[in-house]
């Protein structure tokens, strides 16, 4: 075998726990490692002190002592494969008695090995316990003997997605080991950050024995990249590659969030380098103490323990000098490499080794071999059916009793033996800063909890990137203010987005609003689009001046109309009120009377009786006052056209037909409304179109068609009126009434066209002041056109009001 073949690259602990059996501390692995991993050499060590620790128990095992065997797995899938089977296949060649097979085999850190391991162990029921392989992709039902000591990658994802959105993150650049280990955990955390809505700027994946092109790329990308925050997913050896080009390129800024693989590992040296690490956040499992273990590891030494050549690798790395000194060619002693002398003091040490402040993994190790203790301790106990059998001892048995232990180690820790899904994952999130001498400092600033407390952060203990204490940024683009919405650029990733103002009828009262609302009909939205304000409800009213002016007119017109009443009644009797067919007077009169009282219904808050009566009462009163005014119109011309006083054609127009002829005409419009009313009739509703901030309450007419019914009659009424009034206004009439009815009818006529068209288009609000103006215009036209001239007469001239003076001015 070569100088290369025959060196190892790392340590792999395999346990051999065996019954009746001294502490066995030969290491099978005689190949010196070209590069010795003091990390991995320490746990090792807390295997090897947590086995004395139990055969020097009274309680746990006694009368039992443990053995072991390390083999170095180098980091190779071959070896891992090679050293189980070893372990499968070994015979004992002492005098001890030996427990058939090996009971649990303590696996490979890594995660190709792991799988080799565990399927190879697994036909044999041999227990496979990971204290570092945290893969989600070992399924309990498809690797049923495989165990861990350590919460999958899935619970560390979640505290990672539970940070991005504490900082509110959703542009992250993703950099992971093209492992396929890595490649699972990575997909899984792409699909949680996609649930999420966090976007990955940029992912690239890499490996240690990737060249230096591929290396430069990734930095490259890194360096480019429109994100700060990169989350590295990768194993420590990754890393160190990847770092170092990091510090070869000067780059700085980066925001790097790490897995646990590296987050509390000083990978740069010298020290000055850790600056580009600053500001780095990671989640690792929660450190223990261990007592008694620093002393343990401080007291290893060769020359106590001559045929391990690990330890002899350990001491010439650690001290920089020769257990058995190389010699040359020539034979003679190399000058450049000291011998060692047994007496270099570990206590003066400070490395990987020697640390015992972060005591996670190394943990793990140790409560990982409490557990198989524990396992053991339950299975060789006398219980309801017997003890063990000694001398036929298989792995199946400690497979069952540690799928069922529950146990605590010496120190009170609690302690997971096998995949427990509903186990809580407890993580420490760790930040990297630099102390006051310059050196990195990993300091703890929050702590994780799934399904209790969840993600507890220290702000203010957290130092970022570059030494700032400002959260830096990490979005595609800034947040969308309430008011505006966000708009995805075409082509881009959702994260990358403009911001749009929200439309004139809504708003977004959010911060990154995906769209607008729009203000419920009694809302309206600010200036600022950012919320909905109540509306102003409108309405003509009697607290409105336009409602109060026109109120106080409808009073004043139906008080003058009832004064003239009382003036026609007082004078009843005379010569110019009885010519004046003073009963249709009186109709015409109280007619007008309704017509100004029923404007006030048009000045109210609009309701359903309300809208009902305004429109009813109003199509009624004016075909009384129009039916009334065509019959005492139709009366004169058919008076003055007979031949003779009591002609039959006078015959036809008594006073009762007269009345009966007013009621019908009006009956006729009162049916109209009815059959309106029950029907369709008109309703209140609120009316949002007109005004973007006011409400405008409107009376409906409810059937158009029967609104347009009620105003035909009233103006065929007017219509015939007017014509027949129009023959008539020649007629040698002493107080030329019909020349008065033509010209308020044509009043009539002049604002009731007018009305139409401005009420269909204003609002409510003014299409009532609208109407009331066209009712109070046209009443006190009728009013003032046919009864002033005669209350003049009556109350002015009383020597005019005598039939002689009448009859003098008919025979003009």
């Amino acid at each position: 075998m070569s100088d290369n073949e025959d060196k190892s690259c790392g340590l792999q602990g395999d346990i051999n726990p065996l019954v009746r059996w001294q502490k066995s501390s030969k290491l099978i692995s005689i190949r010196r490692p070209v590069s010795f991993d003091l990390r991995e050499f320490r746990l090792a060590q807390a295997m090897i002190f947590a086995i004395e620790e139990i055969n020097t128990s009274d309680k746990l095992l006694p009368n039992i002592t443990l053995g072991y065997q390390i083999y170095d797995g180098c980091q190779s899938e071959t070896l891992s494969v090679r050293a189980v089977m070893a372990l499968l296949s070994t015979q004992d060649d002492s005098n001890c008695t030996v427990i058939s097979g090996v009971p649990a085999i303590l696996a490979d850190a890594g995660f190709v090995e792991v799988l080799a391991e565990t399927v190879l162990t697994g036909p044999f029921g041999i227990p496979t316990i990971s204290f570092t392989s945290t893969c989600e992709c070992f399924d309990h039902q498809a690797f049923p003997t495989r165990f861990e000591t350590m919460p999958n990658d899935s619970r560390q994802i979640n505290a990672i997605t539970s940070l991005v959105e504490y900082f509110g993150w959703s542009w992250i650049g993703l950099v992971q080991s093209s492992n396929d280990y890595m490649t699972l955990d990575s997909q899984v955390i792409l699909d949680t950050f996609k649930k999420l809505g966090v976007c990955i700027a940029f992912s690239e994946a890499f490996s240690e024995t990737d060249s230096r092109e591929k290396i430069l790329k990734v930095v490259s990308t890194i360096k480019q990249a429109t994100t700060k925050i990169v989350l590295a997913f990768a194993t420590l050896k990754d890393m160190e590659v990847l770092l170092q080009e990091v510090v070869r390129q000067n780059v700085t800024g980066i925001q790097w969030i790490g897995s646990e693989s590296w987050i509390t590992i000083p990978i740069l040296s010298p020290a000055e380098n850790a600056r580009f690490l600053v500001g780095a956040l990671g989640f690792v499992v929660t450190k223990a103490e261990i007592p008694g273990l620093k002393e343990f590891l401080l007291q290893v030494n060769p020359y106590q323990t001559p045929a391990n050549p690990l330890v002899d690798e350990f001491w010439e790395k650690t001290f920089h000098c020769a257990i058995q000194p190389p010699q040359n060619v020539s034979g003679s002693k190399p000058e450049s490499q000291a011998q060692c002398t047994g007496n270099e003091l570990l206590q003066t040490i400070n490395n990987s080794y020697t640390d015992t402040s972060q005591l996670r993994v190394t943990s793990r190790v140790y409560k990982t071999i409490y557990v198989i203790a524990q396992a053991l301790h339950k299975m060789l106990s006398c219980g309801n059916n017997g003890c063990a059998n000694m001398s036929d001892f298989e792995s199946q048995p400690l497979f069952y009793y540690l799928s069922t232990l529950n146990v605590t180690g010496m120190n009170g820790s609690d302690l997971h033996s096998q995949q427990d899904e509903n186990w809580v994952a407890k993580y420490e999130l760790m930040n990297w800063q630099l102390s006051a001498s310059g050196i990195a400092d990993i300091v703890n600033v929050g702590r994780y909890e799934q399904s209790v407390q969840g993600l507890k952060i220290n702000d203010q203990a957290i130092v970022w990137s570059g030494g700032r204490r400002k959260v830096p940024g990490g979005r595609c683009s800034e947040s969308c203010s309430p008011g505006t919405r966000k708009a995805i650029r075409r082509g881009e990733p959702v994260c990358c987005f403009d911001c749009v103002h929200c439309h004139i009828d809504g708003i977004s009262n959010v911060t990154d609003a995906l769209y607008c609302t729009t203000c419920p009909m009694e809302y309206w939205p600010n200036q600022h689009r950012n919320e909905c304000l109540l509306k102003e409800i409108e309405f003509l009213s009697f607290e409105d001046r336009m409602g109060n002016v026109l109120a106080s007119f409808a009073v004043a017109g139906a008080c003058l109309t009832i004064a003239t009443a009382a003036v026609f009644f007082r004078s009843r009797n005379t010569p110019l009120v009885r010519a004046n067919n003073s009963e249709l007077s009186f109709i015409i009169l109280l007619s007008l009377v309704l017509c100004f009282l029923c404007a006030l219904t048009f000045i109210a808050d609009p309701s359903h009786w309300s809208c009902a009566l305004r429109f009813t009462v109003f199509a009624v009163t004016f075909a009384l006052c129009l039916a009334g005014i065509l019959g005492k119109t139709t009366v004169v011309l058919v008076a003055f056209k007979s031949r003779t006083p009591r002609g039959h054609a006078m015959g036809w127009f008594t006073p009762r037909r007269q009345r009966s002829g007013v009621l019908i005409l009006t009956m006729v419009q009162a049916l109209i409304c009815i059959l309106w009313l029950a029907s369709s009739p008109p309703y209140p509703f609120k009316n949002p179109t007109y005004y973007q901030d006011i409400i405008s309450l409107e009376c409906h007419v409810g059937s158009v068609a029967y609104f347009c019914v009620v105003f035909a009659w009233i103006f065929l009424l007017t219509g015939v009126t007017l014509a027949i009034a129009f023959f008539a206004r020649e007629l040698p009439d002493s107080f030329n009434e019909a020349t008065h009815i033509t010209f308020s009818l044509l009043i009539f006529c002049a604002v009731w066209i007018t009305f139409f068209p401005v009420y269909i288009s204003a609002p409510e609000k003014y299409a009532a002041a609208v109407h009331v103006f066209a009712i109070l215009a046209s009443s006190f036209g009728l009013l003032l056109c046919i009864f002033a001239p005669k209350c003049y007469i009556i109350l002015l001239k009383p020597e005019k009001n005598t039939k002689k003076w009448l009859m003098t001015y008919s025979s003009k």
